[in-house]
């Protein structure tokens, strides 16, 4: 296990204005200012995924940091102006940086052909940690045994500018990320915020404010959603932040997720025409500030158990890659159908303001529940 003494200093410049405070506050002076920090860090060579370097302001995170990990810390660049994000992963290919986004939590694809510059403080901040993960490797998942041979990110202010509902989401996001094997790298956040201990659940963390390092995998808090059926009028909070049009039918029945009060979904669903007692999702969405935490999907497959129960089949269609990766690995889903091209224009022409999967490949899945039939 690294241990290290580490030294910082910098020199006092005698004034006028420094012998003043000295005096008035009887600051000691010296030829110099000097810290020392004696820590312990786990290896790089054991057994471990997610770590956190914590404590509060001036006690030696960033120093620790550095000293330790010199070569893996992520250092922000300049983001381009004019260019949208999903363009600014130039050595990666397009599934790959979807991939990539989606496991940080940024999830949204009306914000990846935006620039940079006029997202929200969140949505950059994901933005960042994508970058930081970003990798040219060809395989998307590793085994268990591999973990330890993962590259090493270090990411220092993790979630400092942002609010903490969106410090939760992204280290939950980043954490099952890491942990499903979807991201090929090992991390490390450095922050003065302790609240991320348990969203990260990091398998050590080193406490500044005592210099001491516990080894332990924490555990996620539970995340407590309600689900309320609901007036078309709350859609207009999520509506720009769907990937198709903002309209939603007259027809359609909505469901609106709250987190501690908070609107954090919204899905709704309507009748298929041409079969009877059978509906589907016209309308997922989760807001940017809490994708990345699961919450989408499990309101969709808490409505889809409702309109089973009340003997109805239903069904989701999508091309987003989270969704259709939930769903294959889920017992409660089953594919019933694959379009590589989506549906066929003159299926739906008849419907004028209706917008097809004409042209995206999507994957169908019908809610099974816990006991098919």
């Amino acid at each position: 296990m690294p241990s290290a003494d580490v030294v910082v200093s910098c020199p006092v410049y005698d004034s006028f204005r420094v012998q003043q405070v000295a005096g008035m506050f009887d600051v000691p002076l010296s030829d110099k200012c000097t810290e020392k920090f004696s820590v312990e860090l786990p290896g790089t060579d054991e057994a471990w995924q997610v770590g956190l370097i914590v404590g509060p302001s001036g006690s030696g995170k960033s120093t620790v940091a550095q000293q330790f990990y010199a070569d893996e810390l992520y250092r922000q660049t300049e983001w381009p102006t004019g260019k949208a994000v999903i363009d600014c992963f130039e050595d990666l290919p397009v599934r790959q940086v979807v991939e990539l986004f989606t496991a940080v939590g940024f999830s949204s694809p009306p914000s990846w052909v935006k620039p940079y510059q006029v997202l929200s403080c969140g949505e950059r901040f994901r933005c960042d940690l994508a970058r930081s993960l970003s990798t040219s490797d060809s395989a998307d998942f590793v085994t268990p045994s591999q973990q330890s041979e993962n590259p090493l990110v270090v990411f220092d202010e993790f979630t400092s500018v942002v609010d903490r509902n969106v410090a939760k989401a992204c280290s939950t996001a980043i954490a099952k990320g890491i942990r499903r094997g979807s991201i090929r790298r090992r991390f490390i956040a450095v922050t003065c915020h302790y609240d991320v201990a348990e969203w990260l659940e990091a398998d050590w963390v080193l406490d500044m404010a005592t210099s001491r390092l516990e080894r332990r995998r924490l555990r996620r808090p539970c995340i407590d959603v309600e689900v309320h059926r609901c007036r078309l009028a709350a859609w207009p909070l999520f509506a720009r932040h769907h990937y198709l049009n903002g309209s939603l039918a007259p027809a359609a029945r909505g469901y609106l997720a709250t987190w501690n009060g908070e609107p954090v979904a919204f899905c709704a669903t309507l009748p298929v025409m041409t079969k009877k007692n059978h509906r589907r999702f016209s309308r997922i969405v989760t807001l940017p500030d809490y994708q990345g935490m699961g919450i989408g999907m499990r309101v969709v497959a808490a409505v889809a158990s409702l309109h089973r129960e009340e003997g109805h089949r239903i069904n989701v269609t999508s091309s987003h890659p989270a969704l259709i990766r939930h769903c294959r690995n889920s017992k409660l889903w089953r594919t019933v159908g694959v379009k590589k091209t989506g549906t066929s224009p003159g299926s739906i022409a008849c419907f004028t303001k209706y917008r097809s999967s004409a042209g995206r490949a999507v994957v169908s899945f019908e809610y099974l529940g816990s006991s098919p039939t």
